[in-house]
């Protein structure tokens, strides 16, 4: 198999998943109630004349906390059902100004310098090309625009190969976490200027960050297997919480990056 047919199965694979998924998505408190959803309102300090883009939009979160402070927001993603799933949640919550858009982030179907800011959240690990992705950002964004991202990251090494394999496990349309220098490379490629950055850490309840996928019962003993069998220094890197031989919970490490071009 070669790699544009990697690539395409890939991308089929997100929309499988997320397709059966998507309500999940919309509704998860995870994902709707972050507190990264007001500090990025913060970060960009948005102008109502400002145009912007949210890629893989998902539930929509970013797109309905943009909303009230811009001219107006296109919501991009591959997957029609959770276009169609965030387009209902979003027109119910009098978000009038979001115009929802099919669209693959790494060949946005955009002019060159159409935005003035950008964004995409916890999306990008799903991406066959991230450094496609960044420089299609880069190309949609005006001079003096803004990106900003958030995304899973992970430590470079076995370490980190464990925990996407414990992800691929539960979601098959996961590839790959970068490493913060990975991004960081990624970002000066494309022309991209650092303006300021976030690592923190979330904890995600085991079971239900399983049944946010609809897992089956063999992925979730699966996935635990995986957990429970991993190095004890990478279980107390994630602080792996265990309770009578099982996951009760763990933390991931996510990346909040501003980029101006």
């Amino acid at each position: 198999m070669n790699n544009q047919e990697n690539t395409n199965e890939a991308k089929a694979l997100v929309q499988s998943q997320f397709g059966k998924n998507a309500q999940h998505y919309v509704q998860s408190e995870l994902h709707a109630k972050g507190d990264d959803l007001a500090l990025l309102v913060e970060w960009l300090q948005p102008k109502r004349s400002a145009r912007a883009l949210d890629i893989a939009t998902g539930g929509g979160h970013v797109s309905k906390a943009l909303s009230p402070h811009v001219g107006g927001v296109v919501a991009c993603d591959l997957t029609r059902e959770m276009l169609q799933a965030a387009s209902g949640h979003l027109h119910a919550e009098g978000c009038d100004n979001v115009l929802f858009v099919r669209g693959d982030a790494e060949d946005l179907p955009f002019l060159n310098g159409a935005f003035d800011i950008v964004t995409c959240r916890i999306a990008p690990h799903h991406f066959p090309n991230p450094g496609a992705f960044v420089q299609e950002a880069a190309r949609v964004l005006q001079t003096g625009g803004q990106f900003l991202m958030i995304d899973n990251v992970v430590p470079t090494g076995a370490m980190g190969a464990w925990r996407d394999k414990i992800e691929k496990l539960r979601d098959p349309s996961h590839l790959r976490c970068l490493s913060v220098d990975e991004w960081q490379a990624l970002f000066q490629k494309a022309g991209l200027t650092e303006a300021q950055s976030l690592l923190r850490r979330k904890t995600f309840r085991f079971q239900s960050w399983m049944e946010r996928m609809s897992c089956t019962e063999e992925q979730v003993r699966e996935t635990e297997r995986l957990i429970l069998s991993g190095e004890q220094a990478w279980q107390a890197y994630f602080n792996v919480v265990i309770e009578d031989g099982h996951v009760i919970s763990f933390e991931i490490e996510e990346w909040m990056v501003l980029a101006k071009k």
